[in-house]
């Protein structure tokens, strides 16, 4: 009864704390403490369990003081655990009808009786439907076997419990239990009396998976190989512009909120990777960039930046800038000394085909997909450079696959990755009219489908000049 005393005043104290038991994080639990088993329902007249009898638990309760009861359970979900007790103790305290009398009970030793148990129990938690922090309310249904000395038999049992979590692994737990048992015909040594044991202990839950190790749980971590931060559910913010990596368009540069995390250096309203001019405020006709002369050409392409031109001749007025023999208004390419027949503007070289398929053989995409690797961009980058110095040449871009998976899926990439070399070039200020697209799958190799590299050789993208 004293290590009992001890255990319900460290409840009082701790109960004020707020900590958080955390089942679905923390399914395993391991609880041990000491028990007592009160033999006074089984004393006729007393049929109705009685549960809580401390005024004289010194005299109806049966205690070993130490460590007298362990078990282990589980959380399975929606506040549900399965577990399993093991119990002993020593029966010194019989509570049975006073002779002559209907209803006074009178204490007797049996002889001190050995008692053992082993329960499997059913917990319904409160906690969640409470919504508390630290008070874990609970219902428990069950069954077991009992040994009271020579005698034995299976029991039902039924109870309620009391846990307060000091933190979310650790608590105090109190529980109260009714065993009905089979055996019961009440007279002792002879059998396996009904009733009442109390339990009060410490519980420790563990079993929780935090792979990255940024202190929450897999279950709970939107990011979980990630080390992150509580306040964005566990995944990082690299940048610490106060949005989380996942959903920040530019993670490794801070930027507002607005402009999806992207930073706007000359806060024009144009994030610095969609700017032509990221350090001069600009228009967004311009792509971010100034027109000083007001003549629909940006500065950084106006021959004539201060001087307002035709768009046609670069910004400026002049009619041959480029000298070649064709009159700027006439000129497809004035900046460009070209050929009168190409209109102003140089003929294809076969170097520069040699380059674009040169190019076009390094071009890396995602695997299985039309998506561009972050390298590769300097290289779509130089092609366009090439592709801007011969302004109304028209080509054809083709897309070519190993012999990795099914054909008709071949297929259809080589057309997607042909397709995207497109649309990139075409973004980046080459006119849609110049370019075709097509794919041939895997029905072109140029090497060896048997070898790593034979394969890399194979997937490629192809510029032929059309003429």
């Amino acid at each position: 009864m004293k290590h009992l005393n001890k255990l319900f005043a460290a409840a009082l104290m701790f109960a004020g704390l707020t900590s958080q038991a955390q089942d679905g994080n923390n399914p395993w639990a391991v609880s041990f403490g000491v028990n007592g088993v009160d033999t006074k329902v089984s004393a006729v007249g007393n049929d109705s369990p009685k549960w809580i009898q401390l005024a004289n638990a010194n005299d109806n309760w049966n205690l070993l003081p130490s460590v007298s009861y362990a078990g282990v359970s589980r959380y399975v979900g929606d506040g549900f655990s399965f577990g399993l007790n093991g119990s002993v103790n020593r029966i010194t305290r019989w509570v049975t009808r006073v002779p002559g009398t209907q209803s006074t009970d009178m204490v007797v030793n049996p002889g001190d009786l050995s008692y053992y148990g082993i329960d499997a129990v059913v917990k319904y938690s409160f906690q969640e439907m409470l919504k508390s922090k630290w008070l874990d309310p609970s219902l428990n249904i069950g069954g077991g076997y009992t040994f009271f000395g020579d005698a034995s038999a299976g029991t039902v049992n039924g109870g309620l419990g009391l846990a307060f979590w000091l933190t979310d692994q650790v608590g105090i737990s109190f529980q109260s239990t009714y065993k009905h048992s089979f055996d019961d015909n009440r007279v002792a040594n002879m059998d396996v009396p009904s009733h009442i044991q109390h339990f009060a202990g410490l519980t420790f839950k563990f079993g929780g998976k935090d792979t990255d190790g940024d202190g929450i749980f897999d279950k709970d971590d939107a990011c979980p190989d990630e080390f992150g931060l509580k306040e964005f559910q566990g995944c990082p913010d690299s940048d610490g512009d106060g949005i989380a990596d996942k959903d920040d368009a530019c993670p490794n540069e801070a930027g507002p909120k607005e402009l999806n995390g992207c930073p706007d250096t000359d806060g024009d309203g144009i994030i610095d990777s969609e700017d032509a001019c990221p350090t001069e405020p600009g228009t967004k006709i311009m792509n971010g960039c100034p027109d000083a002369d007001g003549d629909g050409v940006a500065d950084k392409d106006d021959e004539c930046p201060t001087v307002a031109g035709p768009k046609e001749n670069k910004g400026c007025p002049w009619p041959d800038t480029d000298g070649d023999g064709v009159a700027d208004k006439d000129d497809a390419c004035p900046t460009v000394p070209g050929t009168v027949a190409n209109n102003g503007c140089p003929e294809v070289s076969d170097d520069a085909m040699k380059k674009l398929n040169e190019y076009g053989k390094t071009i890396l995409f995602n695997s299985g997909k039309a998506s561009f690797q972050k390298q590769t961009i300097p290289v779509l980058e130089a092609m366009t450079a090439i592709l801007k110095e011969y302004p109304t040449a028209k080509f054809s871009l083709e897309g070519h696959t190993d012999s990795d998976g099914a054909e008709a899926m071949n297929q259809k990439l080589s057309e997607e990755r042909a397709a995207a070399v497109k649309n990139f070039l075409v973004e980046n200020g080459i006119a849609a009219d110049r370019l075709t697209s097509k794919g041939f799958g895997e029905t072109m190799p140029v090497d060896t489908n048997k070898t790593a590299k034979g394969k890399a050789n194979n997937r490629r993208v192809e510029v032929k000049l059309v003429k």
